[in-house]
């Protein structure tokens, strides 16, 4: 095929061959099971590679190893293990152009926005070579004379990484690299919807820690389907699994890991809104949603689908968002003059035209019409337009997440309103509110306000930054991966007693002589 946007060489550098390939067990390729998955890239509909999946045997050979490489990995000082992830990041740094495009191409969003997914993955390499001499614990003064207490923390063991399609790369380097410095080992599985990007991170960073010569086992990845992700949540073996995906998917895997008492970090769905004041600046509040409603095509978790609008201004907004819309250019996403790329994949297209439908049963009124692409440049038949609906936040397709770029238009009237209309989903991942008034941003962010993990005043729903705490609360499954002190749920707490006196008291002053 023609190759006009250079993606074949890129593939080529990173070591990603259009053949069949198997799965890691580190540096090199395990031949294991029957089963082919194909990606084909949603830019063009075109096959980029098959890949086999795994097998119940090669699971556990990977966990084997990884047991293994544990032990011989968390008794490295977490300093070493910093400047190991410091050259990961360093290795990302020289790839970063070829592996946004492989990302952009294999998944469908933007070449920008796929170097800003690769640019996380270094951000947050350095982010955690600093965490690495700063696994902080505390002391506390002893009840007992002669004896003090303090607390430390420790590696848990394996981690076990479940990502999701819409950040192939960024949200595995979110809970590695963290992890890899606390001392634990990672075994990965990511989405099968694209495994190349994932096959292109494993080989760089596992080529890393074959450099040091750390042993196989610290960064594993195993290529699979949801069954895949059902050994590693019931896997005791795997004492924290972290999931990134659909609500429905987190509940599984909660249940499953909570029934054998081990621990989940959950980043499911989200039903972000942003709140626009009559006190807003128009044009800022104009581009947040427009980035938040139509970046990655609508298929982030912090993507923005509703927007809560003053009555005032309602139709300034509304009118200003679809004279926006009209400015969109939809295509190939390796292209940067685009700005919006396909979605991942038919099932992705039929729940999208299934949501524009069932708004429309509901009641809700045509602001900018949806549909999908045909012709020239879009054959992959994955290219949709980005959709704008009044609506009410009590329908039932606005209280569900669709993973397309569908826009909700509701009014409000008071600030409390707007408020309890942003709480009133079953989803708590990110918000935002559009306002000059001070009032109205400390309310939105007080103890009666915004009800999700992230709140941000004046900038959307999207676009964290690594330096703070990622997750959300309700139906969002209340974990938190990225900065802050996120490294805390990858250790386990201990508290530790000395007693360097010639006596043994009791605590609470308990008697006990004989």
């Amino acid at each position: 095929m023609t190759d006009h946007f250079g993606i074949q060489e890129s593939l080529k550098k990173l070591g990603i061959q259009p053949k069949n390939l198997g799965a890691s067990t580190g540096v090199n390729w395990q031949e294991s099971g029957e089963t082919f998955i194909s990606s084909y890239s949603p830019a063009d509909g075109k096959l980029i590679a098959e890949v086999q999946l795994a097998n119940k045997d090669s699971y556990d050979a990977l966990i084997e190893q990884a047991q293994k490489a544990f032990i011989q990995w968390r008794k490295v000082p977490a300093p070493q293990r910093g400047e190991i992830v410091r050259e990961i990041g360093n290795a990302l740094r020289e790839v970063k152009a070829d592996l946004g495009k492989l990302v952009s191409y294999e998944m469908g969003k933007s070449y920008q926005e796929g170097l800003g997914e690769v640019q996380e993955m270094i951000d947050i390499c350095d982010f955690a070579v600093g965490l690495s001499r700063q696994l902080y614990g505390l002391t506390m003064h002893s009840e007992r004379p002669g004896h003090r207490m303090y607390e430390q923390w420790h590696p848990l063991g394996i981690v076990g990484i479940i990502s999701a399609f819409n950040f192939p790369v960024a949200v595995w380097s979110w809970n590695a690299a963290l992890a890899w410095v606390c001392g634990d080992v990672c075994l990965w599985k990511p989405s099968e919807k694209a495994p190349l990007s994932g096959i292109a991170c494993q080989k760089i960073a596992s080529a890393v820690f074959a450099k040091h010569g750390m042993p196989e086992g610290i960064c594993s990845l195993i290529i699979g389907d949801y069954k895949v992700g059902e050994m590693i949540s019931h896997d005791p073996r795997v004492p924290l699994v972290s999931a990134t995906g659909s609500t429905r998917m987190g509940k599984l895997v909660g249940q499953a890991v909570g029934s054998r008492l081990g621990r989940s970090l959950l980043e499911l769905g989200g039903n972000n809104a942003i709140i626009i004041t009559a006190e807003a600046d128009m044009d800022m509040a104009i581009r947040g949603a427009l980035f938040g409603a139509v970046g990655t095509a609508g298929q982030r978790c912090t993507s923005t689908r509703r927007l809560i609008i003053h009555s005032s201004v309602f139709e300034e907004v509304k009118t200003r968002l679809a004279n926006a819309y009209s400015k969109l250019v939809i295509g190939n996403p390796l292209d940067e003059k685009n700005h919006v790329g396909p979605l991942i994949d038919q099932d992705a297209v039929n729940m999208y035209l299934a949501a524009t439908k069932k708004v429309m049963e509901e009641g809700g009124k045509v602001v900018v019409e949806g549909g999908v692409l045909k012709g020239e440049g879009y054959e992959s038949g994955c290219y949709v337009k980005p959709a704008i609906y009044e609506a009410e936040n009590h329908y039932q397709i606005v209280q569900h997440e669709t993973f397309a770029p569908i826009l909700y238009l509701i009014k409000y009237e008071t600030i409390e309103e707007a408020i309890a209309i942003q709480n009133g989903v079953p989803q708590g991942l990110s918000s935002a509110i559009m306002t000059l008034n001070m009032r109205e941003a400390e309310a939105f962010l007080s103890v009666a306000g915004s009800d999700c993990g992230i709140a941000n005043v004046n900038i959307g729903t999207s676009g964290a930054e690594i330096g703070g705490a990622f997750g959300g609360e309700k139906e969002t499954g209340g974990g938190r991966e990225s900065g802050s002190d996120a490294w805390k749920a990858y250790m386990r707490r201990q508290t530790n007693t000395i007693n360097y006196s010639s006596e043994l008291p009791l605590a609470q002053g308990i008697k006990f002589d004989i």
